[in-house]
């Protein structure tokens, strides 16, 4: 896949186009020094032919790009003509459809008492720890084994989920190396704007990125970095094919010793490794096919994006594993776009719907075009377990459905550095 090109348009920085004074590039292939060859370059120069390699310039001081998209293409695509004038690149969207029905007044004590998640007993207390010590290296099972189990504090918690699945498209100017193939440019008709261009979208809450290329909207043009050649000159050795020895520094001789250069042969110079001894290469940008296929190319992004809270409590178990945890389902609601819980009991949940829905809608609207929205409610079990060993008293904690543990200080630890094998 060939990079996509984004230009700005405005005065060119330093360095830009040509030298790295932003001045053109020297034709004649010399170096940026003043325009002279550098004194230690003359020895791989002085027995050059130069006339098989004149029509090679140098242009290792160019841009990989060009600032802008060819003017024939944007005469041809009026309709893309926002390319030029607004940096290259720009996100559109179409209106959002009609927001789905409002949420009916729910009997939220039904789905409470027909969603009771199952007390955690002290048998399945230890045998969830003792599951969780053994896939530890460093944790011994004697602790679990002989622990005293003390006392069980059971929780449930509620965990609120909103997922938005959105699509933006953003159309770019690009480019490849033409290869005579078959040219869809506007002389075949009209570009399609780019929300009538009909793709096939992916299965919901499920991000993708797609390329397409606009129909319509293609034109061939003279490969800019070589200028039509399909080569240009090495800036390894300019285009000499030889560089200077790098043992003897181009003296033919090692410092203070009578004997000749091992390395270049006593020759002073060796064949350039960037070009092979070629003294020029292909042309990277339009990898030796001397003409570009420009083109205008859609970007199409579909994203999921997520917004999660876990209603308060005071047990030491972090929040980032509870709002991992696999929960029981209480509600679900999917539409294309939901509404907010206002009637749930615990109103720090109906606060996170409104909260969430107003974060996703703020920071989606002005740049995407909403698919699909789902919202949650899921009942997360926490059971702190409090046990004796051995005189004193340590704590763990169950979480989820799957019976998780967290463990805050075990007693049973033996590992002062693991080594891996």
């Amino acid at each position: 896949m060939f990079p996509s090109v984004v230009f700005k348009s405005g005065n060119n920085g330093p360095g830009i186009l040509g030298g790295p004074e932003g001045g053109p590039s020297d034709p004649s292939g010399l170096s940026p020094l003043g325009g002279q060859t550098p004194p230690w370059l003359d020895i791989c120069t002085m027995d050059r032919d130069l006339s098989e390699d004149d029509s090679v310039v140098d242009l290792s001081f160019e841009a990989e790009s060009p600032l802008a998209p060819p003017a024939e293409l944007l005469e041809r695509l009026p309709s893309y003509d926002w390319l030029f004038q607004r940096g290259g690149q720009q996100i559109m969207f179409p209106p959002l459809e009609a927001p789905g029905r409002p949420l009916e007044q729910r009997c939220w004590s039904s789905f409470l008492e027909h969603s009771r998640v199952p007390l955690v007993t002290e048998e399945v207390a230890r045998e969830a720890l003792l599951s969780f010590v053994s896939s530890k290296c460093c944790y011994g099972s004697t602790a679990a084994g002989d622990l005293i189990i003390q006392e069980l504090k059971q929780q449930t918690l509620c965990r609120y989920r909103l997922e938005t699945f959105s699509e933006s498209r953003v159309s770019e100017w690009t480019f490849q190396p033409f290869t005579n193939q078959s040219v869809d440019g506007p002389q075949r008709g009209t570009s399609p704007r780019l929300w009538d261009i009909k793709v096939q979208v992916p299965p919901m809450f499920q991000e993708d990125t797609r390329k397409f290329q606009v129909p319509h909207s293609s034109l061939v043009k003279e490969c800019h970095k070589c200028h039509g050649r399909g080569r240009y000159k090495c800036s390894g050795c300019h285009g000499a094919g030889m560089v200077r020895c790098p043992s003897c520094s181009g003296a033919k001789r090692k410092a203070k010793q009578s004997r000749r250069c091992q390395m270049c042969s006593g020759s002073g110079r060796r064949r350039c490794s960037t070009c092979s001894g070629r003294g020029s290469k292909t042309c990277a940008t339009c990898k030796g096919e001397k003409r570009l296929l420009h083109f205008i190319q859609l970007v199409i992004m579909w994203k999921n994006s997520l917004f999660e809270f876990v209603s308060e409590h005071r047990l030491n178990c972090p929040r980032e594993l509870l709002a991992k945890a696999k929960g029981q389902s209480l509600f679900k609601d999917e539409n294309t776009v939901v509404y907010p819980i206002v009637d749930f009991p615990l109103r720090e949940i109906s606060l996170a719907s409104q909260r969430g829905i107003a974060e996703h809608s703020a920071a989606l609207s002005p740049r995407a075009r909403v698919l699909q929205q789902r919202q949650t409610i899921e009942l997360i079990p926490v059971t702190e377990v409090h046990y004796w060993y051995r005189g004193q008293t340590y704590v763990y904690y169950i979480y989820g459905t799957d019976h998780r543990v967290h463990v805050v200080d075990y007693p049973d630890r033996y590992c002062f550095g693991c080594t891996i094998i």
